[in-house]
């Protein structure tokens, strides 16, 4: 699912015993396909989400969930019926012992049948995705990166996301002073563990945001009003102290990994273009910290653009091949016009359900072998070449920059 940024889908109690998988079709397979690293995911339910629960997942909407609750209005349609809709039932049908494309009550049925726990393991380890990099700050009943390492059976690292440290130390703190000393201890304490940062300061304020770091004496006094002005459990949406949060990240010279484009209506789409940080890359090249644009979509031409000339912009197609689905070719097509090609990195942004990490990487797997067999065989690439770009993408880069 998206990076979106509170993500209330609720879930409900459906476990049952494991139970054997008839003989099944199998999944399209790409033997020559080099591991995949999801650089940027979350994590997955512990207990399934029931029967009218499992759609909230499939949007980045705010939809009610019949008797399991959940916010807003239910939605007087399937969200089945969406490219994600879709590709779930293409992609997660065979994993799970069903023909590609059965109904999809036929899938709900046999994914509470197997229970959660086989349906993890099966769906995980059929998306073929060796490490995955964990954006720990969604609440939620949610497996842990190490739990997720050992559904999988590959490995797992964590991603610090920058709100939820500063929200926990504001939970504490007595006052403005002992705010900002327990944020930057937690984030010099996390940059000796995490891979990297995530923000979503898309969500709370926009990416128009001044590009300079604030001086010490606004910071505290931001602190201190939003301190005292913030309700219990309050999230933080100040602006100061969103770009106090990205400087301290920046510093560090850990990847800052940022929400940009699409998501759930908690943001304003308009505010969320990547081109608006552009001041704001300018600003930190010459700490040359890796700064990863996420999901893009639709400003994911822009996005390429900031990688094309910015030596520390990398850029990031998660959430957007999932949610375009039968389209994913064309959009990831569009993605590799500018971007270089060894700054363009695969991740799957799912979240709450092991079958977004499947569809994940079995659309960009489709997409990347569907692309580049055109371009080999026009003789506008060599084979040799396809490989060594597909190799950077799944997974090559990523490596790199986080250093696994």
């Amino acid at each position: 699912m998206a990076a979106s940024e509170q993500h209330p889908h609720p879930s409900s109690p459906s476990d049952e015993p494991p139970v054997s998988a008839p003989t099944a079709p199998s999944l399209p397979s790409f033997p020559s396909f080099p591991p995949l690293l999801d650089q940027h995911c979350h994590g997955v339910l512990r207990v399934g989400p029931g029967r009218t629960s499992f759609e909230g997942y499939l949007t980045e909407a705010h939809v009610a969930r019949g008797c399991d609750g959940g916010q807003g209005a239910r939605a007087p349609f399937s969200y089945f019926d969406t490219q994600l809709g879709f590709a779930v039932r293409r992609w997660c049908a065979p994993a799970l012992g069903l023909e590609p494309h059965c109904r999809p009550e036929s899938y709900l049925e046999r994914r509470a049948e197997l229970g959660t726990g086989e349906v993890t393991r099966r769906l995980l380890r059929a998306g073929g995705i060796s490490a995955f990099l964990v954006d720990t700050g969604l609440p939620g009943p949610l497996l842990t990166p190490g739990e997720l390492a050992e559904a999988s059976a590959g490995e797992a690292h964590e991603i610090v996301r920058l709100e939820r440290l500063a929200e926990r130390a504001a939970d504490t703190a007595r006052d403005a002073h002992g705010f900002l000393a327990e944020v930057s201890e937690g984030i010099r304490e996390a940059a000796r563990t995490a891979r990297g940062f995530k923000s979503v300061v898309a969500y709370r304020c926009g990416l128009d945001v001044e590009p300079a770091p604030p001086g010490a004496s606004r910071v505290h006094a931001s602190a201190d009003r939003w301190l005292s002005e913030r309700p219990p459990g309050g999230r933080l949406s100040d602006p100061v102290l969103e770009r106090h949060l990205l400087w301290s990240a920046v510093r560090t010279g850990l990847p800052l990994q940022l929400h940009t484009g699409f998501g759930d209506p908690d943001l304003r789409l308009d505010h969320c273009d990547p081109l608006l940080l552009t001041d704001f890359v300018r600003a930190t090249a010459p700490y040359g910290t890796p700064l990863v644009l996420l999901h893009c979509y639709p400003y994911h031409r822009g996005a390429g653009y900031l990688a094309a000339v910015f030596p520390h912009v990398y850029a990031d197609f998660g959430l957007t091949l999932s949610h375009t689905g039968a389209r994913a070719h064309a959009v990831l097509g569009e993605l590799l016009e500018l971007t270089p090609f060894g700054k363009l990195l695969f991740s799957t942004d799912a979240y709450g359900l092991p079958e977004l990490y499947l569809v994940g990487a079995q659309l960009f797997r489709e997409a990347m072998t569907r692309l580049t067999s055109e371009w080999v065989a026009r003789g506008e690439w060599s084979r040799s070449d396809a490989e060594s770009v597909t190799a950077m993408i799944a997974g090559g880069t990523a490596r790199r920059l986080y250093g696994l």
